[in-house]
């Protein structure tokens, strides 16, 4: 597949819709738009379509994907959900929350989706676009970021086609996601126990990690603009591009007017427009620490951590 024709651009409606579900049922690559970023969509019970999807990003094996799914009645099919579990689903779904749960053993999914692990990451997304996709094929899709590993998330069709273009079969245009940040992921434990595995729009508490990768964006380095970047800039030097934000103007900004969730929206905007800028450096002004500002920080550190040679 790789490298050898351009991906088809398809519209949010029903023959969209219908165009990418032909594709997906016969083990083929969608990027679809939902309320946090684009997703790069296989079916989810296919093993060389899962495949496809590592294949495509150059995603390495140990990290997991999240399964996206229709209705909450579906996620009892792949996993065992507690009390706990229930009420998260009850609360959040459908929204920006991915939940890691313990896996069935006969949820017949391929077992790339969750990478040997005996947890299954699962999320029930709001965009039309996609929940209609998935009404239509009546299989769960696994869904990454849909750009290749280890680089910017995408916001838009374009930043999609930036890096996967003729990696990929399709990609529906869904213009830009609102929320601009990937999904708050919890894990719920066997014993009930809450661990925020990775913050994101919505604010459940500070992230803790094992150090072991449970779910996907746990990586050190990750959502990488391809430049060296420093954070909390209070000053700027000649070869930086400057991401401000409130009253630090710079070269972008994340919100003029100082809100966290204008900021989330534009976080990979603002990224996407400082790696492809002339300039050699990125510097971030500060961000705060609050309430979605946490997940704002968590990415933009990612993105400043360089992977080791």
């Amino acid at each position: 597949m790789v490298g050898k024709y351009a991906t088809e651009t398809l519209q949010a409606d029903a023959a969209g819709i219908a165009r990418a579900v032909h594709i997906l049922r016969d083990g083929g690559l969608v990027a679809v738009p939902t309320e946090t970023v684009y997703g790069l969509a296989a079916r989810a019970d296919s093993d060389e379509a899962v495949a496809k999807i590592y294949a495509a990003k150059g995603r390495p094996s140990f990290n997991p994907l999240i399964v996206h799914v229709a209705t909450p009645d579906e996620t009892r099919r792949y996993a065992h959900l507690s009390g706990e579990a229930e009420a998260l689903i009850a609360k959040h779904w459908p929204g920006p929350l991915t939940i890691v749960l313990p896996r069935r053993d006969d949820a017949g999914l391929a077992e790339a989706v969750t990478a040997g692990l005996p947890s299954i990451a699962l999320r029930m997304p709001a965009h039309p676009a996609i929940r209609a996709l998935l009404e239509a094929a009546r299989f769960p899709l696994a869904a990454p970021s849909a750009n290749r590993s280890g680089y910017i998330s995408p916001t838009t069709p374009g930043h999609v086609l930036a890096t996967l273009d003729g990696r990929i079969d399709a990609v529906i245009d869904g213009g830009a996601c609102a929320a601009g940040l990937e999904s708050t992921i919890i894990a719920v434990r066997k014993n009930g126990e809450l661990a925020v595995l990775r913050p994101g729009p919505i604010a459940l508490g500070q992230a803790v990690s094992s150090g072991a990768i449970e779910a996907p964006g746990q990586l050190a380095s990750h959502y990488a603009p391809g430049k060296p970047m420093r954070l909390d800039a209070a000053e700027v030097a000649p070869d930086e591009f400057l991401i401000g934000f409130g009253a630090v103007a710079g070269d972008a900004n994340l919100s003029a007017r100082g809100d966290l969730n204008e900021a989330a929206a534009r976080l990979y905007v603002c990224l996407h427009l400082a790696a492809s800028s002339a300039k050699p450096q990125i510097a971030v002004a500060p961000v705060p620490e609050q309430g979605v500002g946490a997940a704002i920080n968590d990415r933009l550190r990612r993105a400043a951590t360089l992977p080791h040679a």
